[in-house]
């Protein structure tokens, strides 16, 4: 059975369709998207290949009742529509693609895969807040967590290419345009940066990450700035973006640094500040550490971020092969031939992860 999967994210649209050997029969990218109707490029797409039997959506937000991938039903959409203010960026453009791909498909099943239904076997202690009752209960306010189709993946994968044991203790690192960490074990979420929203954590683009609650409120209330005006700068403006200006993309970052701009020196030093916090906190959740993967856009072809953030993990038993580093290409081992602790180099394949998903909702 042919499945088309249906990536929608806050920039890009990605379009592939997988066979049963889980080979990509064919592919197509929307870079940028728009984030409006997709109907003629999948339209497109499946022009060219055989008849499609379902197709797989990745949806970032199913908040605490959509826990694992399910059929696209009345009910489910809205579910997924209702989660919109928790994931601003992201959830729009899955329903707008959702629309698409059933004007393309409309005879076929469609699967809702969530990101966050990878996290939701963190254990209470990870998962709650220490907010009010009162606000918890009613509201439902916990940490979610994001990227699990990602982290699922890379964690999977990194032990294959690592030649390590499924109980073997991962933190996955999805560095992308978005950026959070996994700290996982048997195929099961442990921990994770992400929280109630995607904007918590680590550094990401245009992303803050983690800020101080308070620093919020002197905004809203010392400083005269209205909510939309301070997720605007959360969610748009901070990150690399405002640590660097332009756009926040990594690329542009290293260049600039490369070049002696300060600034630019300046959002790589606090962005892999920030990263290596993140992978020994994670490690922490573990109680120790077997194997470090990277993933994503940054991870996979950043190698100075990947070089500097071993560097300050060496009390993890990380090291790094310095040629193996720079040379990475595709999946590859960068560990330093002693290390205790392995650091893999993973393609990123949320395709493939969904469509197991996919197959295992429509038998």
């Amino acid at each position: 059975m042919l499945v088309l999967v249906v990536n929608a994210g806050s920039s890009t649209l990605k379009l592939r369709v997988v066979g049963d050997d889980d080979e990509v029969t064919a592919a197509a990218d929307v870079d940028p998207w728009d984030g409006t109707d997709a109907t003629e490029q999948i339209t497109s797409l499946l022009a060219s290949v055989g008849p499609v039997g379902a197709v797989g959506h990745r949806v970032v937000h199913g908040g605490r009742d959509l826990t694992t991938a399910r059929l696209v039903t009345p009910d489910v959409e809205a579910a997924t529509r209702s989660l919109t203010p928790l994931a601003p960026l992201h959830q729009p453009r899955a329903l707008a693609a959702l629309e698409g791909a059933r004007r393309a498909l409309p005879d076929v099943p469609h699967v809702a895969c969530f990101d966050t239904a990878f996290h939701t076997t963190m254990p209470a202690a990870a998962r709650t807040y220490a907010l009010p009752a009162p606000w918890r209960q009613q509201w439902g306010l916990e940490r979610f967590g994001f990227h699990g189709l990602s982290h699922a993946w890379a964690a999977r994968r990194g032990l294959a290419v690592a030649g390590l044991p499924d109980d073997a203790r991962v933190v996955s690192c999805h560095l992308g345009s978005g950026a959070s960490l996994c700290a996982s074990a048997g195929g099961r979420s442990v921990d994770t940066t992400m929280g109630f929203t995607p904007l918590d954590g680590i550094v990401m683009a245009t992303r803050s990450g983690a800020v101080d609650p308070g620093l919020v409120l002197w905004l809203l209330t010392e400083r005269g700035l209205d909510v939309a005006a301070v997720r605007d700068g959360l969610e748009h403006h901070g990150g690399l973006a405002g640590l660097a200006g332009g756009s926040g993309d990594m690329r542009d970052v290293l260049a600039r640094r490369d070049a002696g701009e300060a600034d630019a020196s300046l959002a790589f030093d606090v962005y892999v500040h920030r990263l290596r916090q993140g992978i020994a906190a994670m490690a922490t959740s573990l109680g120790g550490l077997d194997l470090l993967v990277f993933t994503g856009g940054v991870g996979e072809h950043a190698a100075p971020v990947r070089s500097a953030a071993m560097e300050g993990l060496a009390f993890l038993g990380i090291a790094a092969d310095a040629d193996a580093n720079a040379a990475a290409s595709g999946d590859a081992d960068v560990s330093a031939a002693a290390a205790a602790t392995r650091t893999v180099v993973v393609t990123s394949r949320e395709d493939l992860e969904i469509t197991r998903a996919v197959r295992e909702v429509v038998g």
